[in-house]
């Protein structure tokens, strides 16, 4: 299993060792090239806006929505959601519109307003898992083909869309392998 981490800004390291705690070989994307011979790609938490530019200066944008749209699957975490998004409702700037789901930008406010919570979410595993959230988004519409995986006070911040996975929580910044684990099997299944 070789999963790539977008390295163009934001929580990368991260990922890449929750990745290696699973023994999943890894590579740091920043060039087209490094899209090749991958079996899925992880979109870390950062900043949307200059991810989206760093995608398109780089000229990864064009090729990974190729991807995706061609069943790659792909994790957005925070701002790798609002990346994946079709609509966000407070911005006019849209990134690669492949999940077909509205999100809201910093929807649960400012830094100071980051929280952590534990949530059992079923479809991934059987315990209650630790959420982190820190100036995060969450998703306010979802299309028909769109499963929700997992909503906080009625918001929801989880969903999976075929070879599409999007959290508005960062797991990679707990202990806990449950969602890398999920996002694994995902790239076993999906694209082969």
């Amino acid at each position: 299993m070789r999963i790539g981490v977008l390295a163009l800004q934001g929580g990368v390291i991260e990922h890449i060792n929750h990745l290696k705690d699973l023994d999943c070989e890894t590579i740091e994307v920043r060039k087209p090239e490094e899209l090749e011979n991958l079996d899925g790609i992880i979109l870390p938490g950062g900043e949307s806006t200059t991810i989206g530019k760093l995608l398109k200066k780089t000229g990864l944008l064009d090729k990974l929505k190729e991807k995706i749209i061609n069943g790659f699957p792909v994790w957005g975490t925070c701002a790798g959601m609002i990346l994946l998004a079709k609509n966000i409702e407070n911005d006019v700037v849209r990134h690669m519109q492949v999940m077909d789901i509205t999100v809201k930008r910093n929807a649960y406010g400012s830094q100071i307003n980051s929280f952590l919570i534990q949530k059992k979410i079923n479809e991934v595993c059987t315990e209650k898992i630790p959420l982190v959230f820190i100036r995060a988004p969450y998703i306010t519409k979802v299309n028909d083909d769109v499963h929700v995986l997992c909503k906080v006070n009625e918001n929801i911040v989880a969903v999976r869309q075929f070879n599409m996975l999007a959290t508005s929580f960062h797991p990679e910044l707990t202990d806990n392998l449950q969602f890398h684990k999920y996002f694994i099997n995902m790239c076993n299944n999906n694209y082969k």
